[in-house]
């Protein structure tokens, strides 16, 4: 999905979707890594209304697994990831979504989700919020 290109035809995203491998539950793992850095973002899960309406609307949708329902990224807090190209791994069984990432990705207020790692023998935070999690949900 080349910037600017239009949205994929109806029988192009049912190719898509038929091409993918998801689980006993109906769903597939997808990595959101920022298009132009290559940052991780986050890792979330989709099933296939989830990625037939990432396609064509180009905003990025999940599946929610507490909620049992889809997730607009970005429709409570305003942090929209846009995507710029939707791959699928070699088995069929993974997604990596190059999106334009607008505010943090994290609902802890950071930019990523992985944002803690093994330093000095102990778990350390690496990087603290960019945003208060309360100003993007009201809590």
């Amino acid at each position: 999905m080349p910037e600017h290109a239009p949205p994929p035809t109806e029988a192009a995203i049912a190719a898509f979707i038929a091409a993918l491998r998801f689980d006993a539950a109906g769903l597939i793992p997808c990595i959101a890594q920022q298009h132009d850095s290559g940052e991780v973002l986050m890792v979330a899960w989709m099933n296939a209304e989830a990625v037939a309406e990432t396609l064509a609307t180009g905003r990025v949708c999940y599946f929610s697994r507490s909620r049992n329902g889809l997730w607009r990224k970005g429709e409570s807090s305003g942090q929209v990831q846009h995507l710029v190209d939707l791959r699928l791994d070699c088995d069929g069984d993974t997604l990596l979504a190059l999106v334009d990432q607008h505010g943090v990705a994290c609902h802890t207020g950071r930019r990523s989700c992985f944002f803690r790692a093994l330093r000095d023998d102990a778990l350390a935070t690496i990087a603290e919020p960019a945003v208060d999690p309360k100003a993007l949900y009201g809590g």
